[in-house]
C-alpha cells in the first residue's frame, strides 16, 4: 500500500524537506561518473542529504560485466534486495526518494529497477543535489545506520525485454524502437565508450536530456507528453541507450506522459554492437 498518495513519480525538495524525518522515507543517493567510478561514493561520503544511504551504479544497480549483456547488465535480484532490505525497504510499504547530480540519469535507473522488483513506492527527486544544496536544506556527512526489514521482489517481466526480442520485433510496425542516446552517437556520428559506432536498425531518436531543463528539473507534464506524441498510439515501445542506464530517464518520462506499458532493453547498444565485432 503507497501511503503518499504521490501523483507522479517525483517529489519536490521542499515536500522531502519537510517529510525528511518520516519512518516510512528512505532517501537513496545515487550521484556516480562513469569515468570516476570511485567519485559517487567519495561526494557522498563528504555530503549528502541527511540520512540518505548510498547506491552504487556499478556495485549495487549492475552485475559485474561479462562478454555480453552491455556495460551495465541489470543486478543479481536477491542481491539487490538484501541490500534494500538493509536499508529498511519494505516493498510498497516504503517511500523511496532517488537522487543524483546527474539530471536523474542514474536515479531514474534506481526508479526503474524498483518498479522492475514490483516496487511502486518510488519517487525522483526533482533538481536533485544541486536544487537540494541551492535551497539550503539540511546536509551531513553521517552515514546512516542499517536497519532490519524484508524487501521481497516480485518481478514485472514484462517490463523488460532482451536481444532476441529486440531483433524479432525490429520489423514491426506496433513496435517503436527509442534509442536515448544524444543525436550524434545515434547516427554513428560519434561513440566516446563503445567500439563501434551507430545505433539499432529502425530506431528512432529521443534523448534522454530533453527530459528536463539545463538545471536538472523535469519538464512540465505537457511537454513530456509533447515528446512522445508521435508514439503514443504505439502498441509496444522499447527504450534503450547504450548500457540501460540512461533510458531509464526516458521512461520515467513516458510515464510521467501516461504511457506506462513502456520496455527497456538493458543491453543497449553496448550489447548490441558485442555482437558485429
Amino acid at each position: 500500500m503507497d501511503y503518499f498518495h504521490l501523483q507522479y513519480p517525483k517529489v519536490t525538495c521542499q515536500w522531502l524537506a519537510q517529510n525528511l524525518n518520516n519512518p516510512q522515507i528512505v532517501v537513496c543517493d545515487c550521484r556516480f561518473q562513469l569515468n570516476d567510478p570511485q567519485w559517487g561514493y567519495q561526494q557522498y561520503c563528504h555530503n549528502h542529504i541527511k540520512g540518505a544511504y548510498y547506491l552504487d551504479l556499478n556495485r549495487d544497480l549492475s552485475a559485474p560485466v561479462e562478454v555480453r549483456g552491455g556495460r551495465h547488465p541489470l543486478p543479481d535480484t536477491n542481491h539487490l534486495a538484501q541490500k534494500l532490505s538493509a536499508m529498511g525497504i519494505i516493498r510498497n510499504h516504503t517511500l523511496v526518494v532517488a537522487y543524483d547530480d546527474s539530471k536523474l540519469a542514474f536515479a531514474a535507473r534506481l526508479w526503474w529497477l524498483l518498479n522492475y522488483l514490483g516496487h511502486r513506492s518510488v519517487a525522483v527527486l526533482d533538481g536533485g543535489w544541486q536544487a537540494w544544496q541551492a535551497a539550503g536544506y539540511h546536509t551531513d556527512s553521517t552515514q546512516p545506520k542499517l536497519r532490519q526489514s524484508l524487501f521481497v521482489p516480485e518481478l514485472q517481466t514484462d517490463k523488460v525485454v532482451n536481444r532476441e526480442e529486440v531483433k524479432l520485433c525490429q520489423d514491426s510496425p506496433a513496435t517503436i524502437l527509442v534509442d536515448s542516446r544524444d543525436r550524434d552517437r545515434y547516427l554513428g556520428l560519434r561513440e566516446p565508450i563503445d567500439p563501434i559506432a551507430g545505433s539499432i536498425e529502425g530506431a528512432v531518436n529521443s534523448p534522454w536530456k530533453q527530459v528536463t531543463d539545463e538545471r536538472g528539473y523535469l519538464l512540465p507534464i505537457a511537454a513530456q507528453q509533447k515528446l512522445w506524441s508521435n508514439y503514443s498510439a504505439a502498441p509496444e515501445i522499447i527504450v534503450y541507450c547504450g548500457s540501460g542506464v540512461t533510458a531509464c530517464v526516458n521512461l520515467l518520462s513516458l510515464e510521467l506522459a501516461g504511457i506506462t506499458r513502456a520496455k527497456l532493453y538493458p543491453g543497449g547498444w553496448s550489447d548490441w554492437c558485442s555482437y558485429m565485432s
